[in-house]
């Protein structure tokens, strides 16, 4: 009997661990990113302090890379979340917030990306590998 138990609420467990509906984005397509930036160019240089904010290239719509606290980095797309790419403009950037022009949701930068108005997907986050001289930010 506890053969078949013990197996079974393994699986049990690893079912309810799995991911759901709602971190799957239906809206925002994977595509590659691996961009650098290099925190001695001068058109970074807003990103040498806390607060500051730069946008590449890159991702669906761009890219806004933030200097949050204790130097973590943060990598969002611009891309609005909660509609289809080619509906929306890109978000931008106004001060701690990233607002979408579609429904004026806003999502706080230095909170992983998350709505702070309504909305039900957070904005599409990427890897931020800080080595020093440069952030390589990607999603592999």
């Amino acid at each position: 009997m506890k053969n078949i138990i013990v197996p079974f609420l393994i699986y049990i467990t690893l079912i309810g661990c799995s991911d759901t509906e709602s971190y799957n984005n239906p809206y925002l397509p994977d595509v590659a990113v691996n961009q650098t930036v290099y925190l001695n160019n001068p058109s970074n240089n807003d990103l040498l302090f806390d607060g500051g904010y730069v946008e590449i290239s890159g991702g669906i719509k761009g890219i806004v890379v933030y200097h949050g606290a204790s130097d973590i980095f943060y990598a969002y797309d611009l891309a609005c979340p909660n509609s289809e790419p080619n509906s929306c403009v890109k978000m931008t950037v106004d001060g701690l917030n990233m607002i979408c022009s579609c429904d004026d949701t806003q999502y706080a930068l230095a909170l992983g990306g998350t709505p702070q108005n309504g909305g039900k997907y957070g904005a599409k986050e990427y890897k931020v590998i800080n080595n020093g001289q440069s952030l390589l930010i990607t999603n592999f």
